[in-house]
């Protein structure tokens, strides 16, 4: 019955063709196209609708074109080899010069083929990235190539942070060909795929309802969905009948489902609920509003007895290719078939027996060049397929669904489309999508995986470790079960009873019980890649050729590589031990300080004409030193002095008494200092150095240039003690090199004569090792952060190791040392200043009062030579002139006499120089002086 009603829709398809050609009142030339299409498919009924809706529009439009398309529709009922049947029909009996379809990506490849071989273009609606147009010259895609949506659904798993993803797909070329892309550009985004799930095209029930099953003991709860509606269809019953599609549970369906969600029927929409979906994004336009409305009453009178159906994406397509083929045909100008048969027929097979089309490669150039705005949106196959600038993400709720969010290649994910803030960063907590209402109408986020409940325990690695205060395994003699215990342990299962959800785990003991060699170590950790455990604890350094084979969480204890070596008392207690408070820049200074400000002060009294620094040159040193020590108001007279001995004896108390200070601490208490302060020190000495056997420790002394000699292993800390009691020169070791944690265990249990150096090295520290892209990673980190900032840590801490501040050699040592001249550089400046500008005033001074008594002295010259000229005029010369003489000689000898007088009774400083002043310039005039002036300009004032 269906096959008659289909050929009965063909014949009324073929007439309404007829008939509209013989309307025009012209004869047009005839251009055969082959339509190959699953006619009892969504996508072949929704794909006819629109093609006959095509050719009315665009003839009714073109109406004097001088070409026309005629349609040669043929239906491949799913088949392949009817499909390949139809094409070589197609080819041989009608001359198509062009064939659209099929939709089916096995059925395309074949067909494909043909056109190669006959040069006519093939226009598919196959999605398939295996048809690739750079292999197929005649091939077209007049759809998108599936692999397309890939980086919008990795952009979705990114944004949720989900790190384990299981593909569900059917088993064939269309389901396998997006697998590989997908499956690498989420190892871009560092989620993992565990499984993949495949499910035949011609599944049972039973068997999807068996692989569900299946997944369902498996961690991981996120699955993309890339199949047929048909089986989709089944898959998404069963999935929702056996309770995976409750909360925790994340589905995403590729555009292959969801392009067709509104002509599913509503009970498998509604066994999707939750599920996000991708899909073609269209604009709403009022051309396709109107094109909507006709097509859904044709659809009606096409397909009388179906039930309604909703136009989609495929629909839009086939209109849209039918208006570009009518154009290229038109722009070629194809007046007639032209086709070219083989030069011989003979022994040769339908297939080697086709006919080349001569207007095949200008047709394709033609389809290939034409671009315009379909009702699709822009349909473009200058890339022989079309090109998704925009995709649709959509969340499933009842019987429809709800936008979401946008994806652009350039953009990424955005709530809106025309959202000018730039793509969001998907280290925030939400991703820039509008709410999602979950499976089991959950709003919470899923977290991707789930530890099964029905499924096993997580297994965990254990091994007892060299330091059993980390890590020490046990075997129960009654059950054999492995008992573990130590710092490492606490650790993780504090860590695990913070995670947000139950975890069932069971310690299995790697190696044997006695195994306590860290040669291993790298082994043990290669065991979560082989799958051999989920998860392994202890004393595991992260390393980076580690990292290569095993995730890593964030460490829980300190980093780096450090140094243990023997501490000594740094302040030698010998007779010289008093100069040791000060450096020897600080005694240098203190004494030049010292010289200088007795230099000031005895200058400054100097020019003040004070009689106690006169006297020979020992004298005026002793005078000097006791300047700098005492300050006596007796002898210093000036004023300056006694300011800047006051400033020098503010330095003195400050000096003396840091002096006292530090010269106490070094006397009473003890100061330790390590017997080596670098790594180098060691190097350049050539001294032995010891680690940890085994460890990786070895291999970077080696780096750093130490000679193998010079390396030594040791197994316990017993034996570190040991070699650094006896020493380099001894047998020993002069330094252990070892890990921070490692070291503050040491420490705690040999406190005494050895202390940390360093870290010499950087190390990322103790954690816990988990296979590539397991989700726990991530949980269990962040549990490790909340266990080691908080009170747990120490409590853990003082339980394996103790209390590190009973020993007061962990950390660095620190102790009293040696004043330096910096530590007094501003009592240093304070002091000098006010000496130099204090001898600077004087000196101003000086010369100020010097300049003053030189004019004073030249006017005083300057009247005596103007009254002797006076007295020479108005006396002539006579025997009384001698007279006269000799009383003027009276006259300055007393005068002379009285100014001594007040000089000896005043000890005037200004009165005494003009008296010598005077003396000078009597006797530099060369005139007559007396024998009081002589002597006085002798006499000690003078000086």
């Amino acid at each position: 019955m269906e096959v008659a009603y289909r050929i009965i829709l063909l014949i009324v398809l073929s007439a309404s063709i007829v008939v509209g050609q013989n309307a025009t009142g012209r004869e047009p030339h005839e251009v055969h196209v082959g339509v190959i299409l699953d006619l009892g498919s969504l996508v072949g009924k929704i794909a006819v609708t629109s093609i006959s809706l095509a050719m009315e529009d665009f003839y009714a439009a073109h109406q004097n074109y001088s070409s026309k398309l005629v349609l040669h529709i043929r239906d491949s009922i799913g088949d392949d080899v009817r499909a390949a049947a139809q094409a070589l029909d197609l080819l041989e009996n009608y001359n198509v010069e062009t064939i659209i379809g099929p939709e089916k990506s096995s059925q395309a490849i074949f067909i494909s083929d043909l056109g190669n071989k006959s040069h006519v273009p093939v226009i598919s609606m196959a999605t398939s990235p295996n048809l690739s147009p750079s292999s197929l010259p005649y091939f077209a895609r007049a759809t998108l190539n599936d692999l397309a949506q890939v980086n919008c659904i990795a952009s979705i798993i990114k944004a949720y942070g989900w790190r384990m993803v299981v593909p569900i797909y059917e088993d064939t070329d269309y389901g396998r060909g997006i697998i590989p892309c997908l499956v690498d550009a989420l190892q871009e985004i560092n989620a993992h795929v565990p499984y993949r799930s495949v499910i035949p095209q011609s599944a049972t029930s039973e068997q999807i309802t068996k692989e569900l099953y299946k997944l369902m003991t498996m961690q991981p709860r996120v699955y993309i969905v890339h199949m047929s509606s048909a089986l989709a269809s089944v898959l998404f019953i069963k999935a929702k009948e056996i309770g995976m599609m409750n909360k925790g549970y994340a589905w995403i369906v590729t555009d292959g489902v969801t392009n067709l969600i509104d002509s599913l029927h509503p009970s498998v929409v509604e066994s999707m609920n939750g599920a996000l979906g991708v899909q073609f994004y269209v604009p709403k336009t009022t051309e396709l509003n109107n094109f909507t409305t006709r097509w859904n009453m044709r659809y009606q009178v096409d397909n009388p007895a179906d039930p309604p159906l909703k136009l989609n994406i495929f629909g839009l397509w086939s209109y849209d290719t039918i208006w570009s083929v009518a154009l290229a045909a038109e722009k070629v100008g194809l007046a007639n078939a032209k086709f070219r048969k083989p030069r011989t027929t003979k022994n040769l097979t339908n297939l080697e027996a086709l006919k080349k089309s001569n207007n095949g490669p200008e047709l394709l150039k033609a389809i290939m060049q034409h671009k315009f705005i379909g009702l699709s949106g822009k349909f473009d196959l200058s890339d022989r397929q079309l090109v998704a600038s925009t995709f649709q993400i959509i969340n499933l709720i009842g019987r429809g669904w709800r936008e979401i969010g946008f994806w652009t290649e350039k953009k990424g994910i955005s709530r809106k489309l025309n959202q000018s803030q730039p793509a969001t960063i998907y280290s925030s907590s939400l991703p820039d999508l509008n709410p999602v209402i979950w499976p089991g109408e959950s709003i919470d986020i899923p977290r991707g995986f789930e530890i099964p409940v029905n499924g096993k325990k997580l297994k965990v690695g254990v091994r007892t470790s060299g330091y059993p205060e980390f890590i020490k395994v046990e075997m129960d003699k009654i059950t054999g079960a492995a008992i573990a215990s130590g710092l490492s342990v606490d650790v993780f299962e504090e860590a695990v009873k913070m995670l947000p959800y139950a975890v069932p785990y069971e310690y299995v003991l790697f190696g044997s019980q006695e195994d306590t060699s860290s040669e291993s170590t790298d082994d043990f950790v290669y065991q979560v890649h082989l799958k051999m455990y989920d998860i392994v604890i202890g004393d595991i350094t992260i390393r980076y050729n580690r990292t290569f084979y095993a995730d890593f969480t964030l460490p829980y204890t300190e980093s780096g590589i450090a140094m243990v070596v023997p501490v000594r008392d740094r302040v030698n207690k010998n007779t010289w031990i008093f100069l040791k408070p000060l450096t020897p820049s600080m005694w240098f200074g203190s004494i030049m300080f010292f010289i200088y400000t007795g230099v000031v002060v005895l200058l400054l009294e100097f020019l003040g004409n004070n009689e106690n620094v006169r006297g020979p040159i020992p004298r005026q040193l002793g005078i000097m030193i006791f300047f700098s020590i005492f300050e006596e108001k007796e002898i210093v007279e000036r004023f300056l002095s006694r300011v800047v001995l006051i400033v020098w004896l503010c330095f003195l108390l400050v000096l003396t008494s840091s002096y006292t200070a530090n010269l106490t601490s070094m006397l009473t208490v003890q100061q330790l200092q390590p017997t080596v302060n670098d790594i180098q020190e060691l190097l350049r000495s050539g001294e032995h150095v010891g680690y940890h056997r085994g460890s990786y420790v070895k291999g970077l002394l080696e780096e750093l240039g130490f000679d193998r000699s010079k390396i030594k292993p040791y197994d316990t800390p017993d034996d570190f003690h040991n070699a650094l009691s006896r020493g380099s020169g001894s047998g020993g070791i002069a330094a252990l090199v070892h890990e921070v944690p490692y070291i503050k265990l040491f420490l705690a249990n040999h406190c005494s004569g050895y202390t940390m150096v360093g870290p010499i090295y950087k190390a990322a520290g103790f954690g816990y090792a988990l296979a590539k892209g397991n989700p726990l990673l991530r949980d269990i980190s962040n549990a490790i952060l909340n266990v080691t900032g908080g009170d747990a840590m120490i409590q853990i801490e003082k339980k394996w190791i103790g209390y590190q501040n009973d020993c007061q050699n962990v950390g660095p040592v620190t102790g009293s040392s040696s004043l330096t001249f910096d530590n007094f550089r501003g009592l240093f400046i304070l002091t000098g200043a006010a000496s130099t500008s204090s001898l600077l005033i004087a000196l101003i001074m000086y010369v100020y009062k010097k300049k003053h008594r030189s004019t004073k002295v030249m006017r005083y010259d300057n009247k005596l030579q103007e009254e002797n000229r006076t007295n020479e005029e108005n006396n002539e010369p006579c025997e009384g002139n001698q007279g006269i003489e000799d009383q003027r000689q009276k006259q300055m000898t007393r005068h002379m006499s009285k100014m001594v007088k007040n000089q000896v009774s005043d000890r005037n400083l200004h009165t005494s120089t003009i008296m010598c002043d005077d003396a000078s310039a009597a006797i530099h005039e060369g005139e007559p002086s007396t024998v009081l002036q002589t002597e006085y300009i002798r006499s000690p004032a003078c000086y």
